[in-house]
């Protein structure tokens, strides 16, 4: 349900990015009083980077020269963009999904390949469901993420990162 207007683009879809939203001109006043303060609180600026990172790598391609803040920019925004591509039929619990918007706003996702980050992302889903169950119970009842859990969510991608190659 929502109250404003969703835009989608075909060349998002055509290169694989589904929902094709287009995030910079795509309004919604609804969109937020629809999520939990968890996901609200954990994708608060994803929105916004999206729509400067699309505007970015539009520039970008006529661009010979760029520097390093830049590069940094449009990797993070390409990782970003895969990791929210969603296959058809595979809805996320909430707290896979704080789990992951957790993983790329802290940078855990930096390091590893373009091509690799929905292989990251599943992995760390399958780490998390084996190891940190009570973890995933506690974020899916509560929808907060507190001190103790931060930490622990923490811990479990740096363990987990460590063992992806």
């Amino acid at each position: 349900i929502t109250d404003g207007q969703i835009f989608l683009e075909t060349n998002l879809f055509n290169s694989g990015i589904r929902p094709a939203i287009n995030a910079g001109i795509s309004v919604s006043r609804v969109g937020g009083s629809a999520q939990t303060k968890l996901i609200k609180s954990l994708s608060g600026g994803i929105r916004t980077d999206l729509a400067q990172y699309r505007e970015l790598a539009a520039f970008a391609q006529f661009a010979s020269d760029l520097d390093e803040a830049t590069r940094k920019q449009l990797d993070r925004g390409a990782r970003v963009t895969e990791l929210l591509k969603q296959a058809q039929y595979s809805p996320l619990s909430i707290s896979l999904m704080a789990a992951s918007l957790f993983a790329v706003n802290k940078g855990f996702l930096d390091d590893v390949d373009v091509s690799r980050v929905l292989a990251f992302e599943h992995g760390l889903h399958q780490h998390l469901k084996s190891s940190h169950a009570a973890l995933l119970q506690k974020l899916e009842t509560e929808k907060v993420l507190d001190k103790a859990a931060e930490e622990e969510l923490t811990g479990a991608i740096e363990a987990f990162g460590k063992s992806f190659a």
